[in-house]
C-alpha cells in the first residue's frame, strides 16, 4: 500500500510553491486542496483532491485510487461539511454536499471522459463511488 502521507506532502508542496501545478503524474490535471477536519479528531487536514470542474461547480470523486472503502477524507467532509479549498493561487471557503442519484450518475461519467482510470476504479469496487460538490459559501 503507498504512503499516501508521504505522497500528498509532496504534492501539496509542489502545488503550493507553483500556483497549483503539477508535474509528472500529476502534469496537466485540475486538483485542488481540500483542508478539513477529522470526523473523529477534529484535527485539520489537508487532501489534494482530483476535481472535476463544470462552471462555477466543483466535484470531488471519493475513489481512494479504486481501494475497497471511502477515503477518510469523505467521512470528513460529511461530519464537517464547511472548509476551505486551494484552487490554484486562490483560497475560498465551500460547503461539501454529497451528490446522488441520476446527478452523480452523469458528472462521474463527465468525470470519466477525462479521466478513464475513474472508470476503473468503479468497475474494481463493489461500492458507488461517491461525488462530493464543493460549493462556494
Amino acid at each position: 500500500m503507498p504512503d499516501f502521507d508521504e505522497i500528498n506532502a509532496k504534492v501539496i508542496d509542489e502545488y503550493r510553491a507553483n500556483g497549483g501545478e503539477l508535474s509528472g503524474g500529476f502534469a496537466g490535471e485540475t486538483l485542488i486542496l481540500v483542508h478539513h477536519f477529522g470526523a473523529k479528531s477534529g484535527v485539520e487536514r489537508v487532501s489534494p483532491l482530483a476535481c472535476y470542474a463544470e462552471g462555477e461547480r466543483l466535484f470531488v470523486f471519493a475513489s481512494k485510487a479504486g481501494l475497497p472503502e471511502n477515503p477518510g477524507w469523505y467521512y470528513n467532509l460529511m461530519a464537517h461539511p464547511d472548509v476551505t479549498v486551494e484552487l490554484g493561487d486562490e483560497t475560498f471557503p465551500v460547503r461539501a454536499t454529497e451528490i446522488k442519484g441520476p446527478e452523480r450518475d452523469e458528472i462521474y461519467a463527465k468525470n470519466v471522459e477525462k479521466r478513464p482510470q475513474f472508470g476503473e476504479y468503479q468497475a474494481n469496487v463493489d461500492r458507488l463511488i461517491p461525488v462530493v460538490e464543493l460549493v462556494r459559501r
